[in-house]
């Protein structure tokens, strides 16, 4: 494990972004992010370039190819395949160009990358004759090796070309659905049951324990399964604070206990009526440590802010901003602002 871990106190995006020019974005966001960039996802490219199709270009001996419902095993690599891995390497190149223009190579500055974690891949992803891989437990654990070797591979490969160190955010805005049985089958009879939460943290915990620098996951949805998260061996946790309740307060209470750094979406994803000032976006991280009664110096000793979610619905010029408003925020939380 590098000793590299992942900051506090400052801002980082979550990943996607609306356009598709891979230097432009890479410009804005190690602009915009100086103290934890990010390579983007530029999902409005199609086929390869959303968060499942990503996968593609990193999962190893395991490649992709589409079905009339969505991805699927192949037996050889395929368009998909080729376009996912071409994707990633034009993304590569303007990140290491933008990070050498920067004048970043060779620091100690670190960058993130993302990929969708092993259940929410294994959830959208169909085998051979149309099962979800998730319902086939060798399927399952060959997808989570398979995706641990190749995030492995892509971290060394971005360290080499920018001579920097990597973290990696694991993506699973799918695992609520996994762990209650709610998602859709090819009939109604062979519907995916629901993972029981022992299995489901094994597999999330083997991913992180190959990857081997530290990782953040991320779930942007509603209810998200905190215990699990906590549990999963990762350095940090991501959540949309926005759509925490009342019932998510003792798993976040319990995460700070234990330790753990939070990655606190509070950053519309999409242009709100009123552009909201940082004690606007504030406010419910505020509210959070104050009922859970841990100190406000918890928001600059604890937490990493970004948008609650991914900017790829968002326009060009809220994408930025809401970049930028992440800075602002963190560092009113560094410097101990009032709040009230």
């Amino acid at each position: 494990m590098t000793e590299k871990s992942f900051p506090v106190g400052i801002a980082t995006g979550v990943g996607s972004w609306p356009t598709d020019d891979a230097r432009e974005a890479a410009t804005i966001v190690v602009g915009e992010l100086p103290q934890l960039p990010h390579l983007v996802e530029l999902p409005g490219r199609g086929l390869g370039a959303d968060m499942i199709g990503r996968a593609a270009a990193l999962l190893v001996d395991l490649p992709l190819d589409t079905s009339t419902t969505g991805y699927r095993v192949a037996q050889r690599p395929g368009p998909v395949t080729r376009t996912a891995r071409d994707l990633l390497a034009r993304d590569l190149d303007a990140l290491e160009e933008a990070w050498e223009v920067a004048g970043r190579r060779g620091t100690d500055q670190p960058v993130k990358v993302q990929a969708v974690g092993p259940l929410t891949l294994a959830s959208q992803v169909e085998l051979f004759g149309g099962h979800r891989a998730l319902t086939d437990h060798g399927a399952l654990r060959d997808l989570a090796e398979s995706l641990a070797e190749g995030v492995r591979a892509h971290v060394a490969e971005v360290e080499r070309r920018l001579g920097s160190p990597v973290l990696v955010q694991l993506d699973e805005p799918g695992l609520r659905e996994v762990l209650d049985g709610s998602l859709s089958g090819v009939s109604i009879l062979q519907a995916p049951r629901a993972l029981p939460e022992p299995e489901a943290l094994a597999v999330v915990q083997s991913v992180i324990e190959a990857i081997d620098v530290p990782v953040l996951v991320h779930c942007c949805a509603a209810a998200p399964p905190l215990d699990l998260l906590r549990r999963s061996g990762a350095e940090m946790i991501g959540v949309d604070v926005t759509a925490l309740t009342v019932a998510d307060l003792d798993g976040i209470g319990e995460i700070l206990e234990a330790g753990l750094p939070l990655a606190l979406g509070l950053v519309p994803t999409t242009p709100p009526e009123r552009a909201p000032g940082w004690r606007d976006l504030a406010r419910p991280a505020v509210t959070l440590v104050d009922r859970l009664g841990f100190p406000r110096r918890t928001l600059a000793e604890r937490v990493l802010v970004t948008p609650t979610c991914g900017l790829a619905g968002a326009g060009a010029d809220w994408s930025r901003r809401a970049l930028r408003s992440a800075s602002e925020l963190a560092r009113a939380f560094a410097d101990g602002a009032e709040f009230d």
